[in-house]
């Protein structure tokens, strides 16, 4: 079973109730909530009014979409207030970020530094049985599996695990590496078709990377540790329209099997 789900940082305008109700009426099981707009660390009131307005429509509260990354001055700080809210939403995993340039450019002492902030962070969200999930991202030390790789073997943590996502461009036999290289730490997966352009990167419509989708579907193998169904989580839709979000949405149920309707 895979679960279709929805990042709230697709739509940042929405507020918390209007998106609570577009992901019911679409058939959305989980939410990802995003701590830069929708519920702010910190904000335990709001994170438990979020919960309870989840609950009421059936919808989980599985993720708690972070923006600490390894390597700030206040790294561990920020994230004891983002474990914090993380405990009151009800979210069983912890989306982080590691560093803000590739490992080739940040050097050995920015990567030895975001092991310790990784490991320290799983340490103690494992106090909650909350799970730690860094960002599969460009301009990051993860932005290559084999960084990622070495940088979670280097935290060394049971609860620690990388999110997966397609860079644009690299092509189906790469994300497939990619998939492969990743599956003793993979999680989740966050999904959109984007392509590139002369003029950059675009959002499409998730149908016209449905071929590709469906054969990482099919490779997608979380880490056997991994402690939650696996859940496949909707981010970004072409110029952020609703009607754009209700044919992607339907085309990502479909992809998640007929288990889910």
């Amino acid at each position: 079973m895979i679960r279709p789900g929805l990042c709230s940082v697709t739509f940042r305008d929405l507020d918390v109730p209007a998106l609570i109700d577009l992901a019911a009426e679409t058939g959305v099981q989980v939410i990802e909530w995003g701590g830069d707009t929708h519920v702010p660390p910190g904000d335990l009131d709001l994170a438990a009014q979020v919960r309870a307005l989840c609950a009421a429509k059936g919808i989980l509260p599985a993720s708690y979409g972070s923006y600490v990354r390894t390597g700030t001055p206040d790294a561990r700080a920020a994230f004891a207030d983002v474990l914090a809210t993380a405990r009151v939403l009800g979210a069983g995993n912890i989306r982080v970020w590691a560093g803000e340039a590739k490992r080739a450019e940040a050097g050995a002492q920015v990567f030895d530094t975001a092991a310790a902030d990784l490991a320290h962070f799983a340490r103690s969200a494992a106090q909650d049985n909350i799970t730690v999930s860094v960002e599969y991202h460009r301009r990051t030390l993860t932005e290559e599996a084999e960084d990622a790789l070495a940088l979670l073997d280097a935290a060394a943590e049971d609860n620690l695990y990388s999110y997966w996502q397609p860079v644009p461009g690299r092509g189906l036999a790469r994300w497939l590496e990619e998939l492969e290289m990743l599956a003793p730490h993979l999680g989740d997966l966050h999904v959109f078709h984007w392509i590139m352009t002369d003029d950059g990167q675009r959002r499409r419509p998730l149908a016209e990377g449905l071929a590709d989708w469906r054969v990482l579907f099919d490779a997608w193998s979380p880490a056997p540790r991994w402690p939650h169904p696996r859940t496949a989580f909707l981010e970004f839709v072409r110029d952020n329209e609703i009607g754009q979000y209700h044919h992607d949405m339907h085309d990502l149920r479909t992809l998640c099997g007929p288990s889910t309707d």
